[in-house]
């Protein structure tokens, strides 16, 4: 892999597309809230197991769909990672609704102020991606 440190100085194509400053910021950003919550769902009761199981399916598939639409230029994939928080949010309230209590009120609101701090990134890639790449 000789050369690949020099910057290329020819001002040739760029390999990065617009959203990859968004893209790196928000799944470091998002792995925060994934290094709170799993440890808690893994703790969950195995009587919930299936609820569980579920939330960590739309957690760590939330990360692909960042990913995903960083490297596309499809606005569409900011939406579906949009819908994925909205999803992940209702996982939150479902987990802590006070029926179940399979997580603590303190749990939900730390992990929903984390989600929130990433879904406010997500709004600003989109409105970027409205503006600039659109």
């Amino acid at each position: 892999m000789g050369g690949a440190e020099a910057p290329p100085e020819d001002g040739g194509p760029k390999t990065e597309h617009p959203g990859s400053y968004q893209q790196l910021a928000i799944v470091e950003k998002y792995e925060q809230f994934l290094n709170y919550v799993y440890p808690i769902a893994q703790n969950i009761p195995r009587k919930h197991g299936v609820v569980r199981d579920l939330f960590l399916h739309a957690a760590f598939a939330q990360v692909e769909m960042f990913i995903v639409a960083g490297k596309s230029a499809q606005r569409s994939r900011l939406y579906s990672a949009d819908a994925g928080l909205a999803a992940l949010r209702f996982w939150l309230r479902f987990l802590a609704d006070s029926r179940r209590k399979i997580i603590t009120p303190a749990q939900h609101r730390t992990a929903s102020i984390v989600l929130s701090e990433v879904g406010k990134m997500l709004g600003a890639w989109i409105k970027s991606a409205k503006s600039g790449r659109g």
